[in-house]
């Protein structure tokens, strides 16, 4: 199995390589991209700003052939920014369209009704669906690690596969169909994240 990161120049692509390394798949940074046609499944990693980041994903020549490899049925996993950046679109940086490749809208924790610190940082327990392949052998309430200041807010709760309580109910993982997104970091996340990351590589579409 071959899986590419994509880097498009915001990514934390170290720690992800690391972690699926680990698992024992052969991994590859994707410089560019026509290489995601080599790989088996993708992962859309990210750090910074919703804006920034569309940005360097248009200008990248990236946006087409990530919709075009999720079309054909290959697997995607975007991590905090790269779950992000899966919505329509994002009010950070000012509204920015995203891939529309999970239906909702990216906005920043207090307007949602947050009246904890921003940005949140740390560890803090995850409810999940069991039914949910990328939480398969996962405990619910769980703790993974999370960095971001802004939440993804899904049009429909039919994508949201897991949450985690921040003051107000934050969507920690959304999944539709062969597309799924995570805001917390798996590779920062111990042993439920590595696992999170194994069934990854597991899933099987349908």
């Amino acid at each position: 199995m071959k899986v590419g990161i994509v880097n498009y120049g915001m990514g934390n692509l170290g720690s992800v390589r690391r972690a699926l390394e680990d698992l024992g798949v052969q991994v590859f940074v994707a410089e560019h991209p026509a290489a995601l046609f080599e790989a088996n499944r993708a992962v859309l990693p990210g750090v910074g700003a919703f804006g920034e980041g569309m940005a360097h994903l248009r200008d990248g020549g990236w946006v087409e052939v990530v919709r075009r490899i999720v079309h054909e049925g290959k697997p995607l996993l975007g991590i905090c920014l790269g779950m992000q950046m899966l919505a329509s679109a994002g009010d950070e940086g000012g509204t920015t369209s995203g891939l529309g490749l999970v239906p909702g809208r990216v906005r920043r924790l207090d307007a949602i009704g947050c009246t904890l610190r921003v940005p949140h940082v740390g560890w803090n327990e995850v409810r999940c669906q069991a039914s949910d392949p990328l939480f398969g052998h996962i405990p619910s309430g769980s703790d993974f690690y999370f960095v971001h200041s802004f939440a993804f807010e899904p049009e429909s709760q039919e994508f949201v596969s897991a949450t985690t309580d921040y003051g107000v109910l934050v969507t920690a993982a959304v999944r539709q169909g062969n597309v799924f997104g995570t805001q917390f970091h798996p590779e920062k996340s111990s042993k439920a994240g590595r696992q999170l990351l194994r069934n990854f590589l597991d899933y099987v579409p349908c």
